[in-house]
C-alpha cells in the first residue's frame, strides 16, 4: 500500500489526511456518502486526481477493515 492517508499532530490535530493536503479522508468519506461522485469530488478539490481520491478511499476501507473486531 503506497499511504495515501497519514496522521500528523501538526496537521489539523492529528486528523487522517490524504498525504500532501490537509484534506481529511473523513471529509471524502462523507461526501460519497452524501451521493457525490469522485468526479465531482474531484472538481470540489481540483488538486486531487481521480487515482488518488480511489486509492486513499481504497486505503480508508482496507484500514477499517484492518480494525474491525473479530467476533467468534
Amino acid at each position: 500500500m503506497k499511504g495515501y492517508i497519514v496522521s500528523d499532530p501538526q496537521i489539523l490535530g492529528g486528523k487522517p489526511v490524504i498525504k500532501g493536503t490537509r484534506i481529511p479522508i473523513g471529509q471524502i468519506l462523507f461526501l460519497l456518502k452524501e451521493g457525490f461522485t469522485l468526479e465531482a469530488i474531484n472538481e470540489e478539490y481540483p488538486q486531487l486526481s481521480k487515482k488518488i481520491l480511489e486509492s486513499a478511499v481504497e486505503e480508508a476501507v482496507k484500514l477499517v477493515d484492518k480494525n474491525v473486531p473479530k467476533f467468534l
